[in-house]
């Protein structure tokens, strides 16, 4: 297969949009409904799944026609009629023909049926993107990245495998079952009421085992979920554990979790391994009761023909595995159920950013109302209490205060990340529960305390986001974030790897990097936390000097904790106890000799 080939999508990007909004909408009505749900999955899919089927039973008739034609050559050789030659020739050659299709029906099965389970695997997953982008920033307080990576990435594969198994294997016995039962019901009844001896056992066993199971797998899915979190938490303190001498410290929690998952592991296996155990030795008696029984029938007139023993025992096979492949199933399907349940539980989060016939915004002036606003992440907790300002467009506008007085809540306010819960917040004289935010945000841009970058080149991490960036745009870009000198210093320039989450580049890089990336993108809003934290003196004055210039006209937002950095800013909103308690320029506010004087005092 050549390379364009391979990367060929198996659908369009369009007609996977499609199917992943589907999945949205199907999980908003299928609550509690694992089965209904998974069974949806495939809609869309119904022409392949069709297909695969008459693919299926083309390539799977040899195994139905062996035992007939098996026992008509054995009652050719032992009754020898004239044509007994011709007839053994087209039997054989019937079963030949049967063989040798097997080959092509067998691709075009299993190829149809691939095709149609992994455009639902990669669209399911495509729906939790969705999701996630779409959950407000409040919800993954609640949600560890690790349960959020284990969903879709093991729970997803899980519903595939028990899609696969449903439709593979489950095809298989429907029709096993059918074939045998009818071809035994018309040739013996007495046989065919000893067949039915075996579902009250299978169902005995299947009773017993799949509560057990299905309370194992749920346990083990639980702690995968809860270690997958707590490893991605330790690779992120790895030198803060290293600097403290805490690794055997950080090995011995890591390696009480990794073994209570393979206790937890070790139960699952055991029973399962027990269960099918148990499944195999019920089955293989009946088999040789089968063939006790079909003998003595023989023996006693009932069964004429000794081709019919092979018959049965053949066909009483068949039917013994597709109830043990039932019964092997359950594990998967307990598996797989839970997965559905699983990512039920992410797809069903009503946290959900809701802009749909909201108010779009075009433009953006930068006109900013805050009156009376209360906030509180938790009941009886207010972060934000009467608080009251007005940022007039283009103003540069500084919080300070105490860590903890609300500064960073009234910047994710801006953001449009929360909303009041009393009071009103108003951008261009528009309610910010009334307007669409994804096109607000299409003019801000914001530069976070915490430098997060991603694991790309300094190009790919300064231009995220946008298309096309012409090289005079980021060569006026770098210079204004004085990074100019730093990438001509680097092997292999813009298009140098900066590692996981920057790991490769200096703290005060990192930042430069990010505030380059927000300033690319041309913003009316700039949001700047902290943005000058990381840098050393030199750094730090060569880049307020480009954010003074490059803010100009823009109405900006400050949080800062060194008061000497915001000397210029139009306004200084000085916040005690979730207020705003003093609002003036740097002069008027040093002057009056409040809080914001205290404040100065203290870092002199």
């Amino acid at each position: 297969m050549t390379e364009k080939n391979q990367n060929r999508p198996l659908m369009s990007d369009e007609e996977l949009t499609q199917l992943e909004a589907e999945f949205m909408e199907r999980y908003k009505g299928s609550e509690k409904h694992p089965i209904r749900t998974l069974l949806s999955f495939y809609k869309g899919q119904y022409h392949l799944l069709i297909f695969a089927a008459i693919c299926y039973i083309i390539k799977k008739s040899p195994q139905w026609m062996i035992p007939i034609v098996t026992a008509n050559l054995i009652d050719l050789v032992v009754e020898q009629p004239e044509n007994m030659m011709r007839k053994i020739v087209l039997n054989v050659v019937f079963l030949a023909v049967l063989l040798i299709l097997n080959i092509p029906f067998h691709y075009l099965y299993v190829k149809s049926e691939a095709v149609a389970t992994r455009n639902v695997e990669a669209a399911l997953r495509g729906a939790l993107v969705r999701k996630l982008q779409h959950l407000s920033i409040g919800h993954y307080r609640e949600m560890q990245s690790g349960r959020i990576q284990s969903k879709m990435m093991r729970d997803v594969e899980n519903i595939a495998n028990l899609s696969s198994s449903i439709f593979m294997n489950g095809m298989e016995i429907l029709i096993n079952l059918v074939v045998a039962i009818t071809v035994v019901l018309s040739k013996n009844l007495f046989v065919f009421v000893f067949f039915l001896l075996c579902a009250p056992v299978a169902g005995v066993i299947s009773f017993v085992f799949r509560k057990k199971l299905r309370h194992l797998s749920r346990d083990y899915r639980h702690a995968v979920e809860e270690t997958s979190a707590e490893v991605m938490d330790m690779v992120e303190m790895v030198p803060l554990s290293r600097a403290h001498a805490l690794e055997d410290t950080e090995t011995s929690k890591m390696n009480r979790l990794l073994h209570g998952i393979a206790r937890r592991g070790l139960r699952l296996d055991i029973t399962q391994s027990l269960f099918g155990a148990t499944n195999w030795v019920v089955f293989e008696g009946f088999q040789l009761i089968c063939l006790v029984f079909t003998v003595g029938m023989f023996l006693g007139g009932s069964i004429t023909s000794v081709g019919d023993i092979t018959l049965y025992q053949q066909y009483f096979t068949m039917l013994v595995t597709s109830v043990t492949m039932i019964l092997a199933m359950i594990p998967t399907f307990v598996r797989g159920i839970e997965a559905v349940t699983s990512v039920g539980e992410l797809m069903h989060a009503e946290e959900e950013e809701n802009n749909d016939g909201k108010t779009p915004l075009a433009d953006v002036e930068g006109a900013f109302h805050f009156e009376n606003v209360n906030f509180a992440y938790e009941q009886g907790h207010p972060v934000l209490s009467d608080f009251n300002l007005d940022v007039k467009p283009g103003e540069t506008v500084a919080l300070v205060g105490e860590s903890g007085v609300g500064k960073t809540t009234v910047i994710n306010m801006v953001i449009g990340y929360h909303f009041p819960n009393d009071g009103v917040v108003t951008i261009d004289g528009h309610g910010l529960r009334e307007i669409d935010l994804r096109t607000y945000r299409k003019h801000i841009a914001v530069v976070p305390q915490n430098t997060i970058l991603f694991s790309g080149t300094i190009r790919e991490n300064i231009t995220y986001g946008l298309p096309t960036v012409s090289e005079e745009k980021l060569a006026e870009i770098l210079e204004a974030a004085r990074l100019t000198e730093t990438i001509a210093q680097l092997p292999n320039g813009l298009e140098t790897s900066v590692g996981e989450h920057g790991g490769k580049l200096s703290g005060g890089q990192r930042q430069r990097i990010s505030i380059a990336r927000a300033l690319i993108r041309d913003p009316k809003v700039i949001i700047l936390d902290e943005a000058t934290s990381a840098l050393d003196s030199v750094s730090e004055k060569k880049i307020q000097e480009a954010l003074d210039h490059l803010t100009a006209g823009r109405t900006t937002f400050v949080v800062a904790h060194r008061l000497s950095t915001i000397k210029d800013a139009d306004k200084i909103a000085v916040m005690e106890g979730g207020r705003c308690v003093e609002c003036g320029t740097y002069d008027e506010l040093m002057a009056k000799e409040g809080a914001f004087y205290r404040y100065r005092k203290l870092q002199l």
